[in-house]
């Protein structure tokens, strides 16, 4: 309790010579602390011989008194390491590093000439990293920062795990986590394979006090790259010839994103009414007819001849539901 005051006083007197003047429940708002808690920090403050003024009236608030400047700017390695999150606050807030973050941003910007200082405030006033994906909430990931701590020991993980085959018990070699389009993926070795989880179906995580050792070579970012790939591999495993038309050449790569680019991208000449014929990959067919829909009458499947049919039952079942 007394290293967590010790870092919030820190943190108050680093905002100040920072920020400038303040008032108590911006003080409060930004250490995520009740307004009291600040009097009392600011007595502390006070006590300890740190010249803190406290202007009165409508434009008042606290101030570090004029020329004085602390120097007590080094970074722990917790600090440090939360640097490389610092365009990402809500992703370190979930990795349980967000007061980290927020103190080691704090540090650096006290060591910077002022020029430099006012340069980092305005560049985090006009840039913002959303990490999330549109249109859908952020997966619920209460075993993350358990996870994480372990990726940053080294410590086997004992885990209640949930797939789409049913529930297993398993232990992994936590080796990095993943952020991808807002969801969050566990990067681990389970016996001599390397496999990837996604961590909100993780149901129950224990760290262990075992250690293990990294494979020797291993690179996260490799490693992801060849799991998207392998993963892209496996779901698209079939190709839909259509012809669209033009509105759906718009919608393409807003609904199928990249794949929806390569297909517009190889697509044949238009016709006298502008339509095109493309190549989509797909996924299993069931799954296919849903996407193919998502394009209504801008769409023609031309084949492979079981999805066009299993489209054409699709629709003809929607329109007796519908006529009825």
């Amino acid at each position: 309790m007394r290293h967590m005051r010790a870092d919030r006083l820190l943190s108050v007197l680093l905002l100040l010579q920072n920020r400038g003047r303040m008032t108590a429940t911006e003080l409060a708002e930004a250490l995520e602390v009740s307004v009291r808690t600040v009097y009392r920090d600011i007595e502390a403050l006070g006590a300890a011989g740190v010249p803190v003024c406290a202007d009165r009236g409508p434009d008042g608030g606290y101030r570090l008194m004029d020329g004085y400047r602390t120097r007590l700017t080094g970074l722990t390695d917790a600090e440090a390491g939360s640097l490389f999150l610092a365009g990402a606050p809500g992703p370190a807030r979930e990795l349980g590093l967000g007061a980290v973050l927020a103190t080691a941003q704090l540090k650096v910007q006290a060591a910077l000439p002022a020029e430099l200082a006012e340069r980092a405030r305005r560049i985090q006033d006009r840039f913002h990293l959303d990490a999330k994906g549109w249109f859908r909430d952020a997966d619920d990931v209460p075993h993350l920062a358990e996870i994480a701590q372990a990726v940053w020991e080294q410590r086997v993980l004992r885990v209640h795990y949930r797939r789409w085959r049913g529930e297993v018990h398993r232990e992994l070699n936590p080796l990095g986590i993943v952020l991808k389009g807002g969801i969050w993926y566990l990067v681990a070795q389970a016996g001599e394979a390397i496999r990837t989880y996604r961590i909100s179906r993780f149901l129950a995580v224990e760290i262990t006090p075992e250690a293990f050792a990294r494979p020797a070579g291993f690179d996260l970012a490799a490693s992801w790259a060849e799991s998207a790939r392998r993963m892209e591999a496996e779901m698209y495993r079939g190709t839909a010839r259509l012809r669209i038309s033009p509105l759906a050449q718009k919608l393409l790569p807003a609904k199928f994103g990249s794949l929806g680019t390569g297909a517009l991208a190889a697509a044949g000449p238009p016709d006298e009414h502008g339509w095109v014929e493309v190549d989509l990959l797909v996924e299993r067919q069931d799954v296919a007819v849903h996407d193919v829909l998502r394009l209504g009458a801008e769409a023609e499947v031309l084949g492979p001849p079981e999805l066009r049919a299993a489209v054409a039952e699709t629709v003809t079942a929607l329109a007796t539901r519908y006529a009825t």
